[in-house]
């Protein structure tokens, strides 16, 4: 016997629909690639969707077709997110930090039928554009005069295209498991690979960011962006703000710590979200400055994901911000959303230092997630928060196949995606990820954890950052090498470093050896690239080696 409810398929379309019915006047405040500070609402971002939804028509684009961005997180990117998976076509998000010859491979191989770029990118799409093709055009995100003087090959205008549109169209009804978006990985190793969300898939995914035990947005929220939308829909919160009409704010290609700040108390933000890297640069530019943060500031909750989250953060935005952390994990392949971490009312008894224990790790997986860690022949391993396995999930929201690849088995038999992460589970369903696979520290037959170290490390007050990498030993196979970046201004030794982590980890993790380095090669979205770290300390001698 089949339910008798009503059957409307979960399309973001309709989520722009709900925005402009019931938020249509909520905000969304971008810092522009120009400069100047524009606002918009959801009505006015549904409007211009619609009328982005009918020039891309009359541009011959179909459902199914496939349409690049290279931009930043603005109105007018949200508008594209909207006007063209609201049509049934695919909006392909392109992280325009890879390397030229990845942006070309991505467009080809997604077979781009245009491509939207913001005026940052354009001396790129000039460099690749005789490399594509099968682009029909390049869509340069400004008005004419800005544009004016512009050496693109079939080149347009945003502004011009969506003048020339109509505002009325109806959105179709489509297949809420037809293609909506397009995300390919940071491609660390060979070329990226794509990961091809489904309408029903985004809406699912934006329901769990709306909800208590997700990132908890509501229409009450002014939300911080800082996540860019080229990388994984920007944690889905373009489609969840829409959802429950919260204010968002895009703070464009200004990432720097003195905008950031800016943004956050002149828009009054309480929530932001983004990757460990822009929140040290905030941290150096209140520091430097002398501010108060947390008279200044309405911020109250702070996500942080893309690597994990040291502890000395963590207590700076408490103390200083007056803002509690949300510890996010998850990753391209999972929308992204993967756990998220809050305490647990029998947490409430529990000291500062124990709640702090539970806080940093990576949390408990919302509806929608299904975690389970196993030994590498696929025995499931216990919830124990002792035993250490393999990460796989499987959910709603996660992958199936990359896109082009369809004919490969990425499943286990039980349908569950592998991860690439070493973690372990406690009995509450907290995620503990101690490492990634091809990061793990193999020394004597035990694992090292270079996540733990690089907390550790980065508790020291004259550390800006720091990375573990394992580097080759005679007798131990690898032993952990500690890399450090020194604050502005400091001054730290390889004895004050290696005093400073005796006693807070065990000693047969100790590092070996601390390098001192200006800065860490970061990917796009943030993470510390350990394969270039690698590289650069290939040959690089340990002191105790020598004795071996």
């Amino acid at each position: 016997m089949l339910g008798l409810m009503q059957d409307q398929p979960l399309v973001v379309s309709h989520v722009l629909q709900h925005a402009e019915r019931n938020h249509p006047n909520a905000e969304i405040v971008s810092r522009t690639v120009e400069g100047p500070v524009h606002r918009t609402t959801y009505g006015d971002v549904a409007r211009r969707a619609r009328r982005l939804a009918n020039a891309m028509t009359a541009l011959g684009i179909r459902p199914g077709d496939r349409v690049g961005t290279l931009a930043w997180n603005t109105y007018r990117h949200m508008e594209i997110y909207f006007g063209v998976s609201g049509m049934g076509a695919v909006l392909h998000t392109i992280n325009p930090r890879l390397f030229p010859e990845q942006v070309e491979y991505i467009v080809n191989h997604a077979q781009d039928e245009y491509v939207f770029f913001d005026m940052t990118f354009a001396p790129l799409i000039a460099k690749v554009a005789p490399l594509l093709p099968n682009v029909k055009g390049f869509i340069a995100m400004a008005d004419r005069l800005t544009i004016n003087g512009l050496q693109i090959p079939r080149l347009m205008c945003y502004e011009d295209l969506l003048e020339g549109a109509g505002e009325e169209y109806t959105w179709p009804e489509l297949d809420e498991r037809s293609a909506c978006s397009l995300c390919y990985t940071s491609g660390t190793t060979g070329n990226p690979k794509g990961v091809l969300y489904s309408h029903r898939s985004t809406v699912l995914h934006s329901m769990a960011m709306c909800s208590a035990d997700g990132a908890a947005l509501a229409s009450s929220d002014s939300v911080m962006v800082v996540v860019p939308m080229f990388h994984v829909n920007a944690w889905g919160l373009p489609y969840a703000g829409a959802m429950c009409g919260a204010k968002l704010v895009m703070p464009g290609p200004a990432l720097d710590g003195a905008s950031v700040y800016n943004l956050l108390r002149n828009e009054q933000v309480t929530l932001a979200l983004g990757v460990p890297t822009v929140w040290l640069m905030l941290f150096q530019h209140v520091e430097v400055m002398g501010l108060n943060p947390r008279s200044e500031l309405a911020l109250r909750r702070v996500a942080i994901g893309g690597s994990a989250v040291p502890r000395a953060m963590v207590e700076t935005f408490m103390n200083k911000f007056g803002a509690s952390v949300l510890h996010a994990w998850g990753m391209t392949e999972m929308s992204p959303l993967g756990t998220l971490c809050r305490l647990l009312p029998k947490h409430d008894r529990l000291d500062a230092e124990a709640q702090m224990q539970v806080l940093l790790k990576q949390g408990r997986a919302p509806y929608g997630v299904e975690l389970r860690i196993t030994d590498p022949e696929g025995n499931v391993l216990p919830h124990d928060g002792k035993a250490s396995g393999l990460l796989k999930v499987r959910g709603p929201w996660i992958l199936r196949h990359y896109y082009g690849a369809e004919n490969e088995q990425l499943l286990d038999k039980d349908g569950f995606f592998d991860t690439g992460d070493i973690a372990n589970i406690d009995a509450d369903g907290y995620l503990q990820i101690t490492d990634r696979a091809k990061d793990v520290i193999k020394s004597g037959g035990e694992w090292i954890s270079s996540i733990d170290l690089e907390n550790a490390a980065m508790g020291h007050a004259s550390v800006a950052e720091a990375a573990v990498i394992g580097v080759a030993h005679p007798k131990w196979q690898e032993r952990p090498l500690l890399i450090v970046v020194r604050k502005p201004g400091t001054e730290l030794s390889r004895n004050d470093m290696l005093a400073y982590l005796d006693g807070k980890v065990a000693k047969w993790w100790m590092p070996d050896d601390v390098a001192f380095v200006e800065e860490l090669p970061h990917t796009a979205t943030g993470k510390v690239q350990k394969l270039k770290l690698r590289e650069q300390f290939r040959h690089y001698r340990l002191p105790q080696a020598e004795a071996a």
